[in-house]
């Protein structure tokens, strides 16, 4: 699962918001595998949600889903 987004900030003040990078390593023993933008959700319900995914020894899991939130996003710009 990769994707273009590297870095997603939650909230409106982007030097306080709660932030989840790609490869970041989780309390639980997990890592951020990937943040997705659902574009399907976009298209049936008409608002932004991003999925975060989370590796761990089980695998790969979905792990927190941002609906609706102000969000600022970084993308990976390694060409």
């Amino acid at each position: 699962m990769e994707g273009l987004i590297r870095k997603i900030i939650i909230g409106n003040d982007v030097k306080n918001g709660m932030a989840y990078q790609v490869g970041m390593k989780l309390k639980n023993g997990g890592i951020v595998n990937a943040i997705v933008f659902d574009e399907e959700h976009m298209y049936k319900h008409g608002f932004k949600r991003y999925l975060i995914y989370v590796k761990d020894e089980d695998g790969i899991s979905l792990w927190k889903a941002i609906d609706n939130m102000s969000c600022s996003v970084e993308f990976d710009l390694n060409f």
